[in-house]
């Protein structure tokens, strides 16, 4: 070979491999670029496919889960609503004894109850028990604000109270005719129980109505209204409400319990009716107190273990253990151990106690009584006199 082809043959080879280097160095770029290429879509459907996948579980949920905006009203929402703000927390300042290292003194401390409007005068119905003993009172309303209120007056026996408060009244309370009750009416109880939570509402039903329970005075509330709804200390005094958005009951006491067991009872509320209630407010309002009959003595209530212990005659009545002067009780004819078996026409027995009886008459009304004088039977005519029952 001559140098002439050796040098062509080395020049062709140099040509070559350039080329092949060229070759593989834009193949490797192309290479480069596609995996590129692949990367990105791989990335962008790793980060837009869950959105997208996502967005589409939305609109199937939606479609399964149905979605309501409409208000739901009630026939208890609609009467709490008229009700509630007439209702009000009595809150009154009383003198508590405290006892401590340097001994006992007297200080100032507060009661508080319940209380509902029945006048745009600022008349206010409520319990006796939540103003007994109180020196000022004041009423918060529904929304929080106070004003200031005074006792007009009490009558002890039926548990009733009437205050009036001083400013403008935010809503006023319609009592509804209690004797149109049925038991299993459904009814609503608004107050304050323990003080603190204001215009709690709780409902429940009419568990019975002309109920009678014995008090430590001597004598029966009766004709109360029997309720479930739940009353704690503090709903003293707020009303019972039906669905009609009247008030057919001021709410008095709860019974938890018998004293001769250990058995506890849940949902045994009672209410005085608004028929008493509206009887016994018209008139505090009118004549500044509710008038109860008088007869002027001094009694013990007699029952099976007294008249046992004592060798009596009589199961039940009122021992006179005195008569006071002038009286009604003394113009009829009535004395000192004389023992009183009858009233007008009902005598006395488990059910029908003293103050009962003659609480059944009105004043100025003349009634038979009849008592147990030294063995005989005597019918006397008494004209019953007048007082309120707080005196």
């Amino acid at each position: 070979m001559s140098w002439k082809n050796f040098f062509l043959a080395i020049l062709l080879l140099m040509l070559v491999s350039a080329s092949a280097l060229i070759g593989a160095a834009a193949g490797g770029y192309a290479v480069y670029q596609y995996l590129g290429v692949q990367q990105e879509t791989s990335a962008s459907q790793v980060t837009i496919q869950p959105a997208v996948q996502a967005q589409a579980d939305l609109e199937q949920a939606a479609q399964l889960i149905q979605i309501s905006n409409s208000q739901v009203e009630t026939a208890v929402t609609s009467a709490v609503e008229k009700v509630g703000p007439a209702v009000v927390t009595v809150v009154g300042t009383v003198q508590q004894r405290v006892t401590n290292f340097f001994g006992s003194s007297l200080a100032e401390g507060e009661v508080s109850g319940s209380g509902v409007i029945i006048s745009a005068d600022g008349y206010i119905l409520t319990n006796n028990h939540v103003v007994e003993g109180t020196q000022s009172l004041y009423v918060i309303l529904a929304d929080g604000s106070e004003l200031p209120a005074t006792l007009v007056n009490t009558d002890v026996f039926a548990d009733l109270a009437v205050i009036k408060a001083d400013g403008s009244m935010p809503a006023v309370a319609v009592l509804g005719n209690s004797d149109l009750l049925k038991p299993g009416e459904t009814v609503i109880a608004i107050g304050s129980p323990l003080g603190d939570f204001k215009n709690t509402v709780t409902v429940g039903v009419i568990s019975a109505t002309g109920r009678a329970l014995s008090t430590q005075a001597g004598y029966q509330m009766e004709d109360l209204i029997q309720t479930d709804a739940a009353i704690n200390e503090g709903n003293s005094g707020g009303p019972l409400v039906n669905l009609n958005s009247e008030v057919i009951g001021i709410n008095t006491l709860v019974v938890r319990g018998s004293g001769n067991t250990s058995t506890t009872a849940e949902g045994l509320g009672f209410a005085i009716p608004s028929n008493t209630a509206r009887i016994i407010g018209e008139q505090i309002i009118a004549k500044g107190y509710f008038a109860r009959p008088y007869l002027g003595i001094n009694w013990q209530g007699i029952t099976p273990n007294i008249a046992r212990r004592y060798d009596l005659p009589v199961q039940w009545g009122a021992y006179v253990t005195g008569v006071a002067a002038d009286s009604p009780a003394g113009r009829g004819g009535l004395q000192t151990d004389d023992i009183i078996v009858r009233i007008g026409d009902t005598t006395f027995d488990e059910n029908h106690s003293f103050i009962n009886l003659l609480f059944a008459h009105q004043p100025g009304e003349t009634v038979a009584v009849e008592v147990v004088r030294q063995g005989q039977n005597v019918e006397l005519q008494v004209t019953l006199g007048e007082t309120s029952a707080n005196q």
